[in-house]
């Protein structure tokens, strides 16, 4: 059976926060089955404690933010999408964070250390069954030019492509078809970017205060600034599919369908989390529990999204 997952022991990490430029403490607990992912703020009173879900969505500018009204005050976490894509990724359904500022450290840009940091510190199966939510129709958002899509499909696949007019970022369609394996190393290593035109702009309207060499790919008019180059030849578009998963992960539970974007960004994917949540016809939601079901993923990955049995993760 497909059960839920949290991790078996804590995981630790420090950094600089991308927009806000503190330095940051992360710790990440296991919690119980339904528990969901949940964010708890250790330096307001009472521990402000938020949900990763799309009823709790902030500011979607340059990062994706949860947030609500606790305690009589508006909290809120920001630059969430990587460490929820991480989540996604390892198939973790259940773990608290503790985080003691405004936003998850960016570490080096990606969500490679935080899947590093997560497998560390292990997983743990749980009693309950995993939920999926199955697509039954085409759902789109627009934006201009901007568009993102789902429709129904076998497994969870990606079709992006990014436009950003400038010689090192192709307009090329990346295709994806996730599972753990695939996940890791095709799109949790590529990194957050920038224009270095760009950066007096953002560190004057609060953002980017923490951006550096170390966390992001910066790009000036016709060349890579970061000595060490690029992870992959388009890490432009596959960091865009790794915000996406992030994004998506707002609707509660892993997705099942096909999903495709052309120039999206974290305001228009989670424009469409809502338009599929909001519209019942859109989405079933099931826990497979039909004997067998695992030997039959591992036959055919392409069902549902594979999660590596536990047992077997390096």
């Amino acid at each position: 059976m497909l059960r839920q997952r949290t991790l078996r022991a804590k995981a630790t990490c420090s950094g600089v926060g991308l927009h806000s430029g503190q330095q940051l403490q992360l710790e990440i607990l296991p919690a119980s089955e339904d528990n969901g992912i949940t964010f708890i703020r250790t330096d307001k009173p009472r521990h402000a404690e938020l949900r990763a879900c799309i009823e709790q969505l902030g500011d979607t500018t340059l990062a994706t933010t949860l947030q609500a009204g606790v305690n009589g005050s508006r909290v809120s976490v920001g630059t969430v999408e990587h460490l929820l894509a991480a989540f996604t990724g390892l198939g973790i359904d259940n773990a608290q964070v503790l985080i003691d500022g405004p936003e998850i450290p960016v570490l080096d840009g990606s969500a490679g250390p935080f899947v590093e940091m997560l497998r560390a510190a292990g997983l743990e199966s749980q009693r309950k069954l995993k939920r999926f939510i199955v697509i039954k129709k085409d759902v789109e958002v627009r934006d201009g030019d901007k568009l993102a899509r789902i429709a129904p499909g076998r497994g969870f696949s990606v079709r992006a492509s990014v436009d950003f007019d400038h010689p090192l970022i192709p307009p090329t369609p990346f295709k994806f078809e996730f599972s753990e394996r695939s996940f890791a190393r095709e799109v949790a290593w590529a990194r957050t970017f920038g224009f270095l035109k760009d950066v007096e702009m953002l560190q004057a309207r609060g953002l980017a205060r923490g951006g550096s060499l170390d966390n992001a790919v910066v790009i000036d008019e016709y060349s890579v600034l970061n000595p060490e180059g690029l992870r992959y030849p388009d890490e432009f578009v596959r960091h865009k599919v790794l915000d996406s998963i992030g994004d998506l992960s707002l609707a509660g539970a892993p997705i099942i369908g096909k999903l495709e974007f052309r120039r999206s960004g974290h305001a228009l994917n989670t424009k469409l989390v809502k338009a599929v949540m909001s519209d019942p016809r859109a989405y079933e939601i099931i826990v497979p529990e039909e004997p067998g079901i695992e030997q039959a993923l591992q036959n055919d990955p392409s069902h549902y999204p594979l999660f590596e049995p536990i047992e077997t993760m390096a």
